[in-house]
């Protein structure tokens, strides 16, 4: 995390820097090991932008871009892109070699590629082709194995299992394999001494030691049985997981590392017949098998285990020495297999661990045997071999290789690690003697600017500026400011009481009090506030936003729908451990009003009929597995288990929260747009004191509203709102909701408990564990919102929601005209680019239409308006400047009234007035001024345009001035 952070940090500080693309092209690589796809997919594209020279060529970014896309489950994509490389006429051997060992895969696994006898086919070809192009490949070789295995070829499974091992990368997944197919074949000595092999190469090899226990069972060793499966649960931490690992488990549709429902079964059967077994005496039945204490000690382990140790301490001297290779990436396992237990790959061999493996191999009486056994093996009926990827009548586990090594597993990718140490050292040496925080390397003219200068004076000093290197990174904070970053949490030691304040409310009795000046101020003043009783008081129909009601307008209108797990409002468990996490699930589909109308009705009456058992009433809603899982914020597995410790019964009932129901469109909702203009003007939707009522465009969500439809249970995973604004949530009813929030103060802690859970703050879905929350010291409010009830969110509190029981939401965001709210904003604005996460609040387009719009008396909202047009227009200067510079002309184009602000279509950071274009697949796409120059350095070949004239921009910022009044101003 700490790489990933340092990355983002010198991209904002200087996204012009010489080695960025190998930036971005190491941050991809890292943000795809920790499951953050979309963000990993930005920067490997680009990566591609650039034209000088990098680490991987131009073909091999596309190779992990297409990876990428398979990883997801996106199989199209992913073939499309394979495809595309291998018609490409100047690929290496090493790289198509890579590709033709995924193709080969991905047609062994996904379904939808075709019959499966065509794909087997496919597959075999694939893989031959891949040992063709790289006979060294052991990962091909291994592959191979496995999809001779899957089609009952045992001979041949063998023989490419013995050369996988052959070629010196031998690992605990072809071990298991083999013993797989020893066990399938009635050896179980043969079985056993395969499954060592693979416990010794990687001790937390979950499939070799359940595969092992399988053995022991069915051997009627019960005892080496039972520490077989404990050995492949002791290790296994969710936490300690990685979010790609576990995002992977739930496209795959497996459970997440940890507890499966059929080894949690066996380790509890086990231990009521070890309880009810008799001791061992000397009388007893010979054992079929060694124990796996024996086992372990057998010449061929110890003499593995003492080498791997020897390994272990010559490593990093290894690494260094060791040639540097392509990136062949690993591979997913098969969705159609029904293993329950999936295994986890071990690290890639150094030379010195393919030697050991190699003379362990020519030692050992288990390699003689497997010399041997094909001859013997092609006559026997072959009945018990998997059919596929699919697990025998016996149950024996088989393994795949994890994907989660394409960083940090694998000694191909050390050529990253060796990128232009000379450049880089040299470049960072350059920067560090004007980046220190002090601002860019145009620092010592940075103190010339001030809010003071009138456009003038500032467009005299931006002449000053050099223009043989482009603009360096603007920001809308101070001038010099550091780069943003999570706050510390205040060091206040709160009691147990203060960790739980008292929500602050208000009833309101009449229309009165919710127009009086006192009520804004009372929101205004805390983090979060319920105002009880709006509706009576103001006599809103909320019938109109009933769901009767809308089924009646708009029957066909489009509702988001998420698929979560139904859990009580204080706790999120992860089913197949049995313990409390973080990651939340959340599935992402689409329906319409009428038919989530159908779905919300039939819950309810679900819920009077009789309670059904468990195994019946647990069966979620017709459908629910087909519903898409290609939401950024899925996070855990969506499993079906069911575990009872101590008091806390898990139920795994899944349900559908209806959300993000647009009711933007006047001609559709007037009835219900109209009635929102009877609440206070800080409340509504429209208003001038409303700063979002300035942006001049739609954004949806935000300055218009949403609906959400809602069942018991039903969801809303933690989070702050886009940039920081203030939201307003109405409870329709019937039903109840429940909140809890954290104060601003405290979203760095919760961002740090979310990085120690291994979620992302701002990608990840996450249901905060109220007892860690608790340890760091964070408070927390909970209430009860209840139908007529308006909640109030201050601007940067942290809040998750859940309904209690049936009831629809409306809800928008307002921004307040103060200077805490705006501050909050472009600090998360500026946050926002540092993450590489697209802002939906234009800032720098908002704070130019407020400087047109209102005038300010706060003198420090003022200031921090005025900072921004300074900066902004500042850039917008030095740009020009610098495009004239390299002979390309600007062009007026101008806005169309309601014309959306401008992202660009790389960063998808927001344009402001100079506008680079390219066209780009047919269609003219925005650019950023750095992207662009990514595109073409000297931007011959790209259109600049002006949104604003000069004088325009000018007249504005020299207009804009502190408006004095009498009195004090009041400042929030």
């Amino acid at each position: 995390m700490r790489a990933i952070k340092s990355f983002q940090e010198l991209l904002y500080l200087s996204p012009n820097f010489t080695c960025a693309n190998e930036v971005h092209l190491r941050l991809g690589l890292m943000l795809k090991h920790c499951g953050e796809f979309h963000i990993a997919l930005k920067h490997l594209q680009l990566a591609l932008l650039y034209t000088n020279p990098s680490t991987y060529s131009e073909l091999q970014v596309k190779f992990q871009i297409a990876h990428l896309y398979e990883v997801q489950n996106k199989h199209k994509a992913a073939k499309d892109g394979y495809e595309f490389l291998l018609n490409e006429k100047n690929i290496s051997l090493e790289l198509k070699a890579d590709v033709y060992r995924q193709l080969g895969w991905m047609y062994h696994c996904v379904e939808c590629l075709g019959e499966k006898k065509e794909r087997e086919a496919s597959a075999l070809s694939f893989l031959q082709k891949s040992i063709e192009a790289d006979p060294k490949s052991g990962q091909s070789l291994y592959l191979l194995g496995r999809c001779f295995a899957g089609i009952n070829k045992v001979h041949d499974a063998f023989l490419a299992y013995r050369n996988s091992v052959e070629k010196s990368e031998g690992n605990a997944d072809t071990w298991c394999s083999i013993g797989v197919l020893y066990q399938q074949q009635n050896q179980p000595t043969d079985a056993l001494q395969a499954y060592i092999c693979a416990v010794q190469l990687d001790k937390d090899h979950k499939a070799a030691w359940t595969n092992l226990g399988i053995l022991y069972e069915s051997c009627g060793q019960l005892r080496d049985a039972y520490a077989c499966y404990l050995n492949a649960t002791k290790q296994i931490s969710f936490q300690k997981t990685s979010i790609f690992r576990r995002k992977q488990a739930i496209r795959m549709k497996k459970d997440p590392i940890g507890l499966s429902k059929g080894l949690s079964q066996r380790i509890k059967f086990l231990e009521v017949q070890l309880s009810q077994a008799p001791l061992p005496s000397i009388t007893s039945k010979r054992r079929q098998l060694c124990s796996i204490e024996e086992a372990w000690n057998l010449p061929i382990s110890l003499e593995m285990n003492s080498r791997q140790q020897q390994t272990a301490q010559m490593l990093p001297r290894q690494i260094k020495q060791s040639p540097i290779q392509g990136p062949p990436p690993p591979y997913p396992h098969s969705q159609l297999s029904q293993s329950p237990i999936p295994a986890k790959r071990i690290k890639e061999d150094s030379p010195i661990q393919q030697e050991l493996i190699q003379q362990n191999i020519q030692t050992s009486q288990l390699n003689q045997n497997l010399l041997n056994i094909s001859e013997t093996l092609g006559q026997r009926n072959l009945n018990a071999m998997p059919e596929g990827n699919k697990v025998s009548e016996q149950s024996v586990v088989d393994t795949f290789d994890d994907i989660s090594n394409d960083i940090y597993k694998q000694n191909e990718n050390i050529k990253l690690e060796r990128l232009s140490q000379d450049a880089i050292s040299s470049n960072l040496s350059e920067d560090s003697k004007h980046n220190e925080y002090n601002g860019s390397p145009d620092s010592e003219f940075s103190t010339n600017f001030k809010i003071q200068m009138d456009s003038k004076q500032l467009m005299a000093a931006v002449k000053l500026l050099p223009v043989d290197e482009p603009p360096v990174h603007c920001t809308v904070l101070q001038v010099n400011a550091p780069p943003p970053s999570p706050p510390d949490c205040p060091p206040q030691k709160l009691t147990r009481d203060q960790l739980l304040p008292p929500t602050p409310s208000v009833h309101l009795e009449n229309k009165k009090n919710a127009f009086s000046p006192q009520l804004q101020e009372f929101c205004l003043k805390h983090p979060i506030a319920v105002v009880r009783g709006l509706a009576g008081a103001l006599k809103l129909d909320l019938g109109l936003f009933s769901t009767k009601t809308l089924v009646e307008a708009n029957p066909d209108h489009s509702v988001e729908v998420r698929t979560q797990v139904h859990q009580s409002p204080d706790e999120n468990w992860d089913t197949s451990q049995g313990k409390r996490v973080w990651a939340c699930i959340s599935h992402r589909s689409h329906t319409t009003i009428a038919k989530y109308a159908q779905y919300q009705a039939s819950s309810f009456q679900d819920s009077l009929k009789p309670i059904l058992p468990q195994d019946e009433s647990d069966k979620g809603f017709p459908g629910s597995q087909a519903m898409s899982d290609s939401d950024s914020k899925d996070s855990v597995s969506n499993s079906n288990i069911v575990l009872k410790r101590k008091k806390h019964k898990i139920n795994s009932k899944m349900l559908r929260f209806g959300t993000n129901v647009d009711l933007s469109d006047e001609r559709k909702w007037k009835p219900q747009l109209t009635e929102l203009q009877k609440l206070p003007a800080f409340a509504r939707v429209i208003s001038a004191a409303n700063m979002l009522s300035h942006v001049g465009h739609v954004i949806l969500g935000m300055n218009t509203v949403q609906l959400y439809m809602k069942v018991p249970g039903s969801r809303t995973p933690g989070h702050q709102e886009n940039n920081n604004f203030c939201s307003i949530n109405i409870n329709i009813g019937p039903g109840d909701c429940e909140w809890f929030a954290v104060p601003d103060a405290y979203w760095g802690g919760v961002h740090n408990l979310c990085e120690k859970n291994n979620i992302s703050y701002l990608h990840g879905s996450w249901w905060p564990v109220l007892e860690d929350l608790y340890k760091e010291n964070i408070p927390v409010y909970r209430f009860i919102q209840k139908p007529g009830d308006l909640v109030w969110v201050n601007a940067g509190c942290v809040h998750w929601v859940q309904s209690v029981g049936w009831c629809n939401n409306i809800a928008w965001n307002v921004g307040p005209l103060t200077a805490r709210q705006y501050s909050l904003a472009i600090e998360r604005y500026e946050w926002n680019k540092l993450q590489a996460f697209k802002s939906i609040v234009p800032m720098v387009h908002l704070s130019w239409n407020l400087a047109r719009n209102i005038k300010v008396s706060d003198t420090k909202l003022f200031e921090l308006i005025k900072m921004c047009l300074l900066q902004t227009l500042k850039n917008v200067l030095h740009i020009q400047e610098y495009v004239k510079s390299k002979g390309v002309e600007i062009r007026f184009n101008g806005r169309g009234k309601n014309e959306a602000s401008h992202y660009c279509g790389q960063c998808e950071v927001e344009v402001f007035n100079v506008l680079f274009i390219k066209e780009q697949e047919k269609r003219h796409v925005v650019h950023c001024l750095s992207c662009a120059l990514k595109l073409s350095p000297s931007l011959q070949g790209i259109v600049c345009l002006e949104e604003y004239r000069l004088s325009e921009l000018q007249r504005v910022y020299d207009s804009f001035t502190l408006h004095r009044t009498q009195g004090l101003a009041y400042t929030q």
